[in-house]
């Protein structure tokens, strides 16, 4: 029952995000323009510490632009609508899925504007590739269960910003690790503690969304 819900859902989110397009190309833009401001005052000439360091700074906040207004957008209406059709477990999940998806259509396409401009200073490309899929797995989860809290609140961006900070730096540091491993060319096997504190970190948010959601949506 749930996992049905669940494709419900993000069906629905998937139609919606059709229909306002101006949204992901909004967010598309900013990533474009934001690497391009970099690349002239770098001159495409950085380091491959300072290149991790700005390629996650460019996604953090492109994330946070497009994940903070996941709940915002739902009025009281259609939280009753969304009642009848789904359990606040399914809502919450979908709402997930749904932006990890989107968040890792994001850093796949930063990631190709930030080399094409920058150059590629990613040697080993798988432990990148996971570190990018974790993280932004984490990130997602963190934004879209912080964005449900905040929606109840006329300060949402506010709030977004001050109870993300303490989940967020530990999820970044260890993203920045394994990010500057992978320019290093550094095996997977020497840093999978990383990958693992990562994909704790996830789980962690994943169940607390899941076990604190159904207490928000009573509101």
């Amino acid at each position: 029952m749930l996992l049905k819900e669940i494709k419900y859902l993000l069906w629905q989110e998937l139609k919606l995000e059709n229909r306002q397009r101006f949204a992901f190309n909004g967010i598309l833009l900013y990533v474009i323009s934001t690497v391009y401001v970099v690349y002239i005052s770098t001159k495409g000439d950085t380091q491959p510490q300072t290149w991790v360091s700005l390629f996650w700074l460019i996604m953090l906040f492109a994330s946070a632009n497009a994940l903070q207004k996941s709940f915002v957008r739902e009025n009281s209406n259609r939280y009753l609508y969304l009642y009848t059709l789904s359990s606040p477990q399914g809502i919450i999940i979908s709402k997930i899925i749904y932006n990890g998806m989107l968040t890792g259509v994001v850093s796949l396409l930063t990631w190709l504007v930030y080399s094409v401009l920058m150059g590629d200073a990613v040697s080993n490309k798988w432990l990148f590739l996971c570190s990018l899929w974790l993280g932004n797995t984490g990130i997602a989860s963190l934004f879209t269960f912080i964005s449900s809290i905040s929606s109840k609140s006329s300060q949402n961006s506010t709030l977004v910003a001050v109870l993300g900070f303490p989940v967020l730096l530990p999820l970044l540091l260890t993203l920045l690790r394994l990010c500057n491993a992978s320019v290093m060319g550094v095996s997977v096997a020497d840093v999978q503690h990383y990958l693992y504190v990562l994909l704790a970190l996830t789980v962690i948010i994943w169940a607390m969304a899941y076990l604190l959601f159904p207490y928000l949506w009573r509101e």
